[in-house]
């Protein structure tokens, strides 16, 4: 059985290409620090807004 590869395709494209990080900035960087960059780049989990609410906009703003 092999060990999976780190993914250093996703990681430079991250790091490189979204982050815009010069390179030797990116190949300091830890993985921690790396994974906390991605996930500055999602959005947080948004909250599903309650029915009531939703009827509530609808009514406020017909159109």
């Amino acid at each position: 059985m092999s060990v999976p590869r780190f993914p250093w395709d996703e990681a430079m494209s991250l790091g490189l290409g979204q982050l815009r990080l010069p390179p030797d900035i990116f190949w300091r960087l830890t993985l921690p620090e790396l994974a906390a960059a991605a996930r500055a780049l999602r959005p947080a989990h948004a909250v599903p807004i309650r029915q009531a609410d939703f009827a509530a906009l609808v009514a406020r703003y017909p159109d």
